[in-house]
C-alpha cells in the first residue's frame, strides 16, 4: 500500500546555454517562458519549497512573481545534479529532505508523475528515485535515444541502457518487429528524487566506466554501489523541449488542448 505524499521540494535547474536551443529556458509556448511553465507544474504538484537553480540574471528576471524562489549557481557545473547540490548547501536542508530534480526543458511534466517520485523515495532507503514507464512498440526499444532499465521484483534498478533492454533471446530470434507481452520492457522517465544528504555526497564521486560509455549519469550512483529505487509513473510523460521542432509540437499540442 502506497504511502501519504511526503512533504518534497523540488528543484528545476535552467541552464542558459544550449546548443540545440538557444537561450531555452527563455523560449515560448503560447507566449510563456518554458520555464515558467515548468515551475508552475512543480507548484501544482504540491512543493513545498520551489526552486529554480539557474545560472543567468535573464532567467531569474523571467521567473519574477512567480512564487518560486531563484537560486543563482555556478555556469561551469557539470550536471543538473550539481547545481541541486549546490542549491542543497546553500539552502541548508536537512539530510533527510527529499529534493526532486525537474528537468527545465519538462514544461508539460504531470504533476501526479512529480509527486510519485517523491513518494518512491519515502517508501525506500535507498537515497535516489526515478520513474519508469512500459514500452509497447519495438521501434522504442530499438532506438538509441530511449533510456531503458530494468529493475529487481523489489523495485530497485539492475540496470540503464541506450542498447535494447531486456534482450529477449527466443523472441527475438523469430522477429523483431513485435514485443514478446510477457516481458517487462521499460522506459525510463528522466525525473530523480534524491535524499539532501546524498546530493552533497553525489558531487564527489568519480566519473565511472559504464556511465562514460552510456553516457548516463546515474550509471555512476549504481557504479558507486548506491541503489535506485524505481517505480511506474501514473501518468505518461510528454516528451521534453530540446528543439525547434519540439517547441512546434509544443504549440500545437497546446492548441489542440
Amino acid at each position: 500500500m502506497s504511502t501519504a505524499i511526503p512533504p518534497f521540494i523540488v528543484v528545476i535547474p535552467a541552464r542558459y546555454g544550449s546548443t540545440r536551443l538557444p537561450a531555452k529556458p527563455l523560449r515560448e509556448i503560447a507566449g510563456v517562458p518554458m520555464v515558467v511553465r515548468v515551475a508552475q507544474r512543480a507548484l501544482q504538484a504540491g512543493a513545498t519549497q520551489v526552486v529554480v537553480a539557474v545560472d543567468d540574471q535573464r532567467i531569474a528576471d523571467a521567473l519574477a512573481g512567480q512564487g518560486v524562489e531563484v537560486c543563482m549557481t555556478r555556469s561551469d557545473h557539470a550536471s543538473g545534479s550539481d547545481r541541486l547540490a549546490e542549491c542543497a548547501l546553500h539552502y541548508g536542508w536537512p539530510d533527510d529532505a527529499i529534493v526532486v530534480n525537474l528537468q527545465g526543458d519538462e514544461p508539460f511534466a504531470p504533476a501526479a508523475g512529480i509527486r510519485e517520485v517523491a513518494r518512491a523515495l519515502a517508501e525506500d532507503d535507498a537515497p535516489m528515485a526515478t520513474l519508469a514507464t512500459p514500452i509497447t512498440e519495438a521501434h522504442e526499444l530499438f532506438d538509441p535515444n530511449v533510456v531503458k532499465l530494468v529493475r529487481t521484483e523489489a523495485g530497485r534498478a539492475l540496470y540503464f541502457s541506450r542498447a535494447p533492454l531486456p534482450w529477449a533471446r527466443d523472441a527475438f530470434a523469430l522477429h523483431r518487429n513485435v514485443l514478446p507481452a510477457e516481458v517487462p520492457f521499460l522506459r525510463h522517465i528522466g525525473i530523480y528524487a534524491y535524499r539532501a544528504g546524498f546530493l552533497k555526497r553525489y558531487t564527489t564521486l568519480s566519473r565511472t566506466p559504464l556511465e562514460q560509455a552510456e553516457s548516463l549519469e546515474q550509471l555512476r550512483v549504481m557504479e558507486h554501489g548506491h541503489p535506485i529505487a524505481v517505480r511506474l509513473t501514473p501518468e505518461p510523460f510528454p516528451p521534453g523541449i530540446d528543439t525547434e521542432a519540439d517547441l512546434e509540437r509544443a504549440e500545437r499540442w497546446l492548441a489542440e488542448g
